[in-house]
């Protein structure tokens, strides 16, 4: 868990995922997730609306990715439907039809950890007045002091670092509620993709597929890992709905339904290796 919560910190989306999934389980909520476009798209399902209440998945997600603070990752954007069939196009289908897929949609912004700052105080040996100055009787005009400590001069440097510390989260939590600020007025939501997606043709979908599977079977010879294990299974369920997408007027339709079921049963195995790692 310590390494799964290093690698979700680090900003990694399967990771951060299997976090939420673990903390969601009370709610009957599964979440999906792609980071694209400088924001991390997450899709909440549910088997009823009532599991899906927009308030409370907000709350709890806003507290799981800031206790979680992945790096390079402030925006994110929830989505929220009732469960369908694993899809690996979701994102694909809410930017084309959000008013039919969606029961609601949300932006967040993550707010930043704040620095922790300890003040530096001198001893009261340190404080108290220094001495006053000698007068050298063999001369009555000349006046002579003792020069700082080197203790002092340490004190006046680590003031002056915490200082500098101080100002810096000032100025960055001053630049967070600036932009919370801009982001209220906006009349409409933040478009989710600067330019709509093209839908993948048959021989495209077929020829990921194809790539995936490959890559997946390629990389299960190494796994040895918890981790390594479950990208792989999601590697062979993407494959899968590929295959199972492709058109049945697709010159190869046949043989993507075979590779379907196969790479599913590939799925399921890796699954079961990344559980037993678990255990």
């Amino acid at each position: 868990m310590n390494d799964i919560a290093k690698q979700a910190h680090n900003g990694r989306v399967a990771a951060i995922i299997q976090v939420i999934n673990e903390q969601m389980t009370d709610l009957g909520v599964s979440t999906r997730a792609v980071f694209t476009h400088d924001v991390l798209q997450l899709l909440c399902e549910a088997n009823n609306p009532e599991s899906l209440d927009q308030s409370i998945i907000v709350s709890k997600i806003r507290d799981i990715l800031e206790s979680i603070s992945p790096r390079n990752i402030h925006r994110v954007r929830i989505h929220s439907r009732i469960l369908q069939e694993q899809q690996l196009l979701w994102l694909q289908n809410i930017i084309q039809n959000p008013e039919e897929q969606l029961l609601w949609s949300e932006e967040i912004i993550l707010r930043k950890s704040n620095f922790l700052t300890h003040w530096f105080k001198p001893s009261s040996s340190q404080s108290s007045i220094p001495n006053q100055p000698i007068v050298n009787h063999s001369s009555s005009t000349f006046v002579s002091q003792k020069p700082p400590s080197p203790l002092s001069l340490i004190v006046g440097v680590g003031l002056s670092i915490v200082l500098g510390l101080i100002g810096f989260w000032l100025y960055s939590e001053l630049q967070f509620q600036l932009f919370n600020a801009l982001q209220s007025n906006r009349k409409t939501p933040v478009d989710v993709s600067p330019s709509p997606v093209q839908p993948l043709s048959s021989a495209e979908q077929f020829s990921q597929g194809v790539k995936l599977a490959t890559e997946a079977a390629a990389e299960g010879k190494v796994a040895d890992t918890r981790q390594e294990w479950l990208e792989i299974a999601q590697k062979w369920q993407q494959a899968a709905d590929l295959m199972a997408a492709v058109s049945p007027d697709f010159e190869r339709y046949p043989t993507a339904q075979n590779r379907a079921a196969l790479y599913r049963r590939n799925q399921e195995q890796a699954q079961q290796k990344a559980d037993a790692l678990n255990n």
